[in-house]
């Protein structure tokens, strides 16, 4: 049998759909079809159930997948390992969002940069948790830290941590607006006048925030929008406007007074990160490791 159709088919398995089996291969959807088809034709007997979204695994489909999945997998492992075996080293791949990866997961993980034949080489990338998840998928990491949660088996996925958003802008908004007695007593109406900082021109903080205290939407468009919440804070300390930023990023600012918190709800809005590898791969020990140090060191993070 050959080990292309089958490597085909455990990635058609795992991501559920022969699209996103397609895109994690790069190969086209019509070549992923006809190898699932060539190899439902080789064993007589259909390996998956056609839905309006993606695709099911017949029992014969589920008992192949549990026999060669493991065995594949062994493969990719030896054909890593031989990449490798002529450094001292292995290197850790990772992705992630840029101002969480800077701020927390790289500093945690440069501690196993230089240990003694145990430690490893690190590569670091930054992108969106589509990007990152797809390039987890497909091989080019070995660790990625995501804010969505991946679906199917090819990728395993733990919680590693929550950070609190804070609605901050420069002192001189605070004394304009009234500060959080006004917003508690007029809602968010008493910032409709405010300019936002954001990430991205649909607001995805911001209008969250909103969501999840104010249960609105926010009237004010993006004034300033730039892609790194660093820049974000920096924004807003120079009094561009208003800002929804991870705690832990603006907490030296809030505590020199550069912003100050405009809101202080109950229950503050949290986003959860997830530490994610391919399913089998935290076998590998240099990905083990660099798994079990991050969530060492998110017990620490607030």
């Amino acid at each position: 049998m050959d080990l292309a159709l089958l490597r085909t088919f455990v990635t058609v398995h795992r991501a559920g759909s022969f699209t996103r089996a397609a895109a994690l291969l790069g190969l086209s959807q019509p070549a992923v079809t006809s190898q699932i088809r060539t190899l439902e034709r080789q064993l007589g007997r259909p390996l998956f159930l056609r839905q309006a979204r993606g695709v099911t695994p017949t029992t014969i489909g589920d008992e192949l997948a549990h026999k060669a999945a493991p065995h594949l997998d062994a493969l990719v492992k030896i054909a890593e390992a031989g990449l490798e075996e002529d450094s001292s080293l292995r290197t850790l791949h990772l992705a992630g969002p840029p101002e969480f990866t800077a701020e927390r997961a790289l500093p945690a993980l440069t501690e196993l940069t230089g240990e003694d034949g145990q430690g490893f080489a690190l590569r670091a990338s930054f992108g969106t948790a589509e990007e990152t998840l797809e390039g987890l998928a497909a091989g080019h990491h070995d660790l990625a830290i995501s804010t969505v949660r991946p679906r199917g088996a090819l990728l395993s996925a733990t919680a590693l941590c929550d950070e609190e958003h804070v609605l901050v802008a420069a002192p001189r908004w605070a004394e304009r607006i009234g500060g959080p007695g006004t917003l508690r007593h007029t809602g968010p109406s008493a910032l409709d006048q405010v300019p936002v900082v954001e990430v991205h021109e649909s607001l995805p903080l911001v209008a969250r925030y909103w969501a999840s205290v104010f249960d609105s939407r926010p009237v004010a468009p993006g004034t300033v929008v730039v892609p790194d919440l660093r820049a974000v804070l920096a924004c807003a300390t120079a009094g561009a406007g208003l800002a929804v930023l991870p705690r832990y990023l603006c907490t030296g600012a809030l505590e020199r007074g550069d912003v100050v918190a405009l809101y202080e709800p109950t229950v503050p809005p949290l986003r959860t990160y997830f530490l994610v590898v391919r399913t089998g791969t935290l076998a590998m020990p240099h990905i083990a490791r660099a798994h079990g140090r991050l969530e060492q060191a998110a017990t620490d993070w607030s």
